[in-house]
């Protein structure tokens, strides 16, 4: 069914930028999230079958207002009354449209952000005009994926972990980079209240450098990490990745700031990540991201998908890793957010850590704004 839709005439895109102020900033390695936005994308064939998407705009959050403009300014010229045999056509179209204009503007990332909001509500679209959930349309044989709670601040981090267990999860993700001591005091509380059979990670959202990251990941050994997450940044050289790969008492995470397919399999190439992460509203959508997977198949490697912003784009990451299989688990932010929780449909109720996707069409949810 992936490839048997009939074809999409885009006749209208809408951004809807939503933000929630929260009481309890989120705190990460390098900046404060006061407030939690969301940039909610719906796109309407000809015919009046719809879909929705979500586009990336977490880090500044004033990045929303502009990642809005760009689809309106820059893509829907690109899209307007013209006809897509498929979704990947569609997004492999507007990819090369702006090729020259994200190196010559030196932003590639809004526009790939901006194009994978629209991949994502194309893909929902041809679902719901399918009359299927996304994760079978995608070829899945199950809605039920596991999941963890992500993204716990080190302010008092097992209160959380209390709460989101009484909820039904068993899989937890520290954020650290933080004070050395406050980071192994925390890990210590958060394994004591999640108990012997929880699953437990870290996040340290790019604050180390290689000298520090070797000290801090041995630091991490009397503790059976599932994975260490970003320990170095992003735009490091992999063979840094690969001398701490080796030093590391748990497998290394990345993939949320890797964009491009070459830039993926210079990922795979280094043989230093072992679960990959790539995010479905930060880069190439469904159509950019499906391959990639794959291609994490084939390397033997662990599909988990990043996401942190609200529940359209939650969903669609759901939907995936539903539809891909394997043992990935889906990120779900333990943090307040009512843009992610007032749209994340039965991604609300999770049981022994997992969750169970509708039958519904599309992503199954239809947001009231």
């Amino acid at each position: 069914m992936i490839n048997d839709f009939p074809p999409v005439r885009i006749a209208r895109i809408d951004v809807h930028i939503l933000r929630h102020p929260i009481a309890k900033p989120v705190q990460t390695s390098f900046g404060l999230m006061h407030e939690r936005p969301a940039l909610f994308v719906r796109v309407e064939d000809a015919d009046g079958a719809y879909g929705w998407g979500e586009i990336w705009c977490n880090y500044p959050a004033c990045g929303a207002e502009h990642r809005a403009n760009l689809t309106q300014t820059v893509l829907w010229p690109l899209l307007a009354g013209r006809e897509f045999a498929s979704p990947q056509a569609l997004y492999r179209a507007l990819t090369a449209a702006t090729a020259v204009l994200a190196i010559q503007s030196g932003e590639p990332g809004p526009i790939a952000q901006a194009i994978a909001g629209v991949d994502l509500a194309v893909w929902d679209l041809c679902a719901r005009r399918a009359g299927e959930p996304l994760w079978r349309v995608l070829g899945g044989a199950s809605g039920t994926i596991g999941v963890y709670a992500s993204g716990l601040n080190p302010d008092m981090p097992e209160e959380v972990v209390a709460r989101r267990s009484e909820e039904g999860y068993r899989a937890f993700k520290l954020k650290v980079g933080f004070e050395p001591g406050r980071d192994l005091e925390n890990l210590r509380k958060i394994v004591d209240i999640a108990g012997s059979g929880a699953s437990i990670m870290v996040d340290a959202n790019q604050a180390w450098d290689l000298e520090t990251a070797q000290k801090r990941v041995r630091e991490l050994a009397e503790f059976e990490l599932e994975w260490i997450e970003e320990p170095l940044r992003a735009d490091r050289p992999w063979k840094e990745w690969r001398e701490l790969a080796v030093a590391a008492p748990a497998p290394l995470a990345a993939g949320e700031n890797v964009a491009g397919e070459l830039a993926f399999r210079a990922l795979f190439e280094s043989a230093a990540v072992k679960v990959v992460q790539p995010d479905v509203a930060k880069w190439g959508g469904i159509s950019g991201v499906l391959p990639v997977i794959q291609e994490i198949k084939a390397h033997g490697l662990r599909y988990c998908p990043h996401y942190l912003g609200g529940g359209i784009g939650l969903l669609h990451s759901a939907h995936l890793l539903a539809a891909v299989g394997g043992e990935g688990w889906l990120e779900i932010d333990a943090n307040e957010n009512p843009l992610r929780t007032q749209f994340c449909g039965p991604l609300d109720k999770i049981m022994e850590g997992r969750a169970q996707l509708a039958d519904s069409a599309g992503i199954g949810v239809d947001p009231d704004l």
